[in-house]
C-alpha cells in the first residue's frame, strides 16, 4: 500500500492499536505493529500518520502518561531499528551519518530516518543521541561521510550557531539540521530538514 493513500478509518484503527499496546506497556506488540505498518504503508506514512500523532497525544500528560510515552518510544524505536535490517550483513555508511545534537537525548526521529533510508536501499551510520560536537567531528574524520544530519528535539539543544560553525569546519560535507529544535535561523552552510519526506529527498 506504500504510495497509495490510506483511508482515514484505517489510520484511526492503526493509531488505536498502537495506543492500546502502549497503555499496556507491551513493547513487543508495539515493535511488531511498527514493523507490520512500515512494511505495508512505508516508513514515512507510518511515522507521519501514526507514530507522531500517538506520541504527541501522550506528551505532557501526568506521570502515568509520561511512563506510557516512554514505553511507546522504546517500542517504536525497537521496531524501526529492526525494520529491513539484515543481521548477517554489516551496516554500510553510504556516506550518511546521523547523530543527536549535544545533550539531546530524544532522537526517535533519527531512527525513523535511518529506517526510511534502509527502505530505499541506502545504509547509514546512526551514532546515537547526545553526541558532543567534538565527538561528532571525530566521527566525521573517521567515517568520512559526505552527509551529516544532526537531530535536535528542543531549542535548548538546537543551537543554530553551533551547527553552522560545524558545517564551516567541514566544507566538503553536507550538513543538515533535523528535528523541531532548530527554531533560530541557521547559519550557512547548514541547511534545515523540515520533515521526514524532505530529509529523504535531500539525503
Amino acid at each position: 500500500m506504500s504510495g497509495v493513500p490510506v483511508p482515514a478509518e484505517v489510520v484511526q484503527v492503526a493509531r488505536k492499536r498502537l495506543t492500546a499496546a502502549a497503555e499496556e506497556f507491551d513493547r513487543s506488540r508495539i515493535s511488531a505493529l511498527v514493523v507490520e505498518l512500515a512494511e505495508e504503508w512505508g516508513v514515512v506514512r507510518l511515522w507521519d500518520d501514526v507514530c507522531v500523532p500517538v506520541l504527541t497525544a501522550f506528551s505532557g500528560r501526568a506521570a502515568v502518561g509520561i511512563a506510557i510515552e516512554h514505553a511507546l518510544s522504546e517500542g517504536v524505536r525497537a521496531g524501526l531499528d529492526v525494520f529491513r535490517r539484515d543481521p548477517g550483513v554489516g551496516l554500510p555508511t553510504d556516506g550518511v551519518l546521523l547523530a543527536g545534537a549535544e545533550q539531546e537525548e530524544h532522537c526517535l526521529g533519527l531512527h525513523a530516518l535511518a529506517a526510511a533510508l534502509r527502505e530505499r536501499g541506502q545504509g547509514c551510520l546512526l551514532v546515537g543521541p547526545a553526541l558532543p560536537w567534538t565527538a561528532l567531528a571525530s566521527a566525521v574524520d573517521r567515517a568520512r561521510p559526505h552527509t551529516v544530519a544532526v537531530w535536535s528535539q528542543s531549542p535548548v539543544t538546537g543551537r543554530s550557531y553551533r551547527i553552522g560553525r560545524f558545517a564551516r569546519e567541514f566544507p566538503a560535507v553536507r550538513v543538515y539540521a533535523a528535528g523541531p529544535g532548530w527554531v533560530e535561523p541557521l547559519t550557512p552552510p547548514a541547511t534545515r530538514l523540515g520533515s521526514l519526506s524532505a530529509a529523504l529527498r535531500m539525503l
